[in-house]
């Protein structure tokens, strides 16, 4: 099969007679990989996603690189780690894969399953990730299942129903592709991804967790976790912010700034089908785990109706525990918010300085202690609690007065006692 060249918006066109395979060793540039294409025994073919990118032209600086070889691809691991260094690590002795992390890059060697490479691309899950470049051929495509053309159709389809059984979590990673790559399911691979939704619950947690991730962060992820949800491939949870706005232009007409977009998306997209819980159930990091439920706390507490009036009426204890628990992640709150809100409270928080926005202690508690003669007690708390809040309101300004404030709050709480 041949193709003309890449077009402007990445995609493969047919016209002037050059090979797919040309196409895509140029893309991949192999001359920059940290290990030469010599290094490599003769039967060893590149397979999977670096292929498809290639081809679909949206590489980034250093792929990941996945490689079959005929037999002993651990050994060859290690070996390639003798000679141009790196690390290399073991993913799966019974399988004989191994990965060498170095300078950066990641290349996977697995043991090639079957007596061929077409063997081998026939167990693998979308026909996209079905093709090959052997690298003893640099003029060759191997393609059997019609992955090149159907990657001109921006379609995914894949290979076989029992494929997809062979691990269900390419359930969820059909679904995670087609919003990664802007494609358009086949019906047919539809349907089996919906009539066997409920196999993905035998898939660990930390698995899912990982397509999730990447789904929440891909240009239609909003869409995407949509269909998740219509067709039963995530557990139920507490229904909350719709997904429907939740794009790059919304995020843009709010003001974010790109990489502000990049942070603010992928967590507002998680926090809108998953909790706290249901996170923990996936075996998420307690990091994320509480940067969503306060997410869901605050969209929850504000309501969908005029939310920046009523963050605006919150008393000052409280409006400074928003900014408090959002300091890093307000932009995701925001996302939802009128523009001309939005872009206001962006303005502030974009601001390290501002002390509401981003409120820190006016003295640190082993200072007080010293200073006045304090035990670490709830006494303690209460007084930095109020120390802060008068920080970030502008009513302190400074070491000294946070201490003279200090005394005053002092006396007034042992007259009430």
């Amino acid at each position: 099969m041949h193709i003309s060249s890449v077009s402007a918006d990445g995609l493969i066109v047919p016209g002037s007679g050059g090979s797919a395979a040309a196409v895509a060793w140029s893309v991949l540039r192999a001359e920059d990989w940290p290990v030469p294409l010599s290094a490599f025994p003769a039967d060893a073919a590149l397979v999977g996603g670096a292929v498809r990118d290639a081809l679909l032209n949206r590489l980034g600086p250093a792929p990941d690189l996945d490689l079959v070889v005929a037999d002993g691809a651990i050994a060859l691991c290690k070996t390639l780690s003798k000679r141009f260094g790196g690390s290399p690590v073991v993913l799966d002795a019974e399988r004989d894969i191994g990965r060498l992390v170095i300078r950066g890059w990641s290349v996977d060697l697995a043991r090639r399953e079957g007596q061929s490479l077409a063997d081998d691309l026939q167990r693998r899950d979308y026909s996209v990730n079905a093709m090959a470049l052997p690298l003893a051929q640099r003029d060759q495509l191997v393609d059997p299942h019609g992955g090149l053309e159907h990657l001109q159709r921006r379609q995914l389809v894949a290979l076989a129903e029992r494929n997809l059984l062979d691990d269900p979590l390419r359930l969820l990673r059909g679904v995670r592709l087609a919003s990664e790559l802007e494609f358009e399911l086949d019906d047919t691979t539809a349907g089996w991804i919906q009539r066997h939704r409920e196999r993905l619950s035998s898939v660990a947690g930390e698995r899912v967790l990982a397509e999730l991730e990447k789904l929440c962060q891909s240009p239609q992820g909003q869409q995407g976790l949509q269909r998740c949800l219509d067709w039963g491939l995530l557990a139920p949870c507490p229904a909350l912010a719709p997904l429907t706005p939740l794009t790059a232009e919304q995020a843009s007409s709010r003001g974010l700034s790109d990489q502000e977009c990049q942070e603010a998306l992928p967590l507002a997209r998680m926090a809108a089908v998953l909790d706290g819980p249901g996170l923990q159930q996936l075996k998420s990091s307690r990091k994320l785990q509480q940067r969503v439920q306060r997410l869901r706390h605050w969209q929850q507490r504000l309501g969908a109706q005029n939310p920046a009036e009523h963050a605006e009426a919150l008393k000052e204890a409280e409006r400074l525990q928003l900014h408090r628990d959002l300091s890093s992640d307000l932009p995701a709150l925001l996302l939802h918010w009128p523009a001309p809100a939005a872009k206001a409270w962006l303005r502030r928080w974009r601001d390290p300085e501002d002390r509401l926005f981003h409120p820190r202690a006016a003295i640190n508690g082993d200072q007080l202690q010293q200073e006045l003669g304090l035990k670490a007690s709830p006494q303690l708390g209460s007084l930095l609690q109020f120390l802060m809040l008068e920080q970030a309101f502008g009513r302190l300004d400074g070491t000294a007065e946070a201490l003279e404030r200090a005394r005053q709050w002092l006396e007034r709480d042992t007259r009430r006692d």
